[in-house]
């Protein structure tokens, strides 16, 4: 590799359902610097309309790590791919959400 060129590795762990965190680690090497970023996302209950997440049933007590807009109301959810499934059928999944 020549001196001029930068390497990039960038990792996303996202936590499974049940984690109120979802965490993303950069770094970027060159043969002069290294840069390590880490930071936590996280969602503070009292921004959505939902007790419960709608796909999987978990209180939104226990940790947001993705959010969606429906039907005019901000849901919680605990894992990206519970809001996934969520959008593929919301009208079907909304009343699990319990709303505020």
């Amino acid at each position: 590799m020549s001196a001029g060129l930068m390497t990039f590795s960038c990792s996303i762990f996202l936590m499974a359902c049940g984690n109120d965190t979802a965490t993303s680690t950069t770094t970027m090497d060159s043969t002069a610097n290294a840069v390590t970023q880490d930071s936590v996302i996280s969602y503070d209950i009292s921004l959505v309309d939902n007790k419960k997440d709608p796909t999987c049933g978990m209180p939104v007590t226990a940790g947001i790590s993705d959010t969606a807009h429906y039907d005019n109301k901000v849901l919680g959810f605990c894992a990206a791919g519970c809001k996934e499934e969520f959008l593929k059928n919301p009208k079907a999944n909304i009343a699990a959400a319990e709303m505020k």
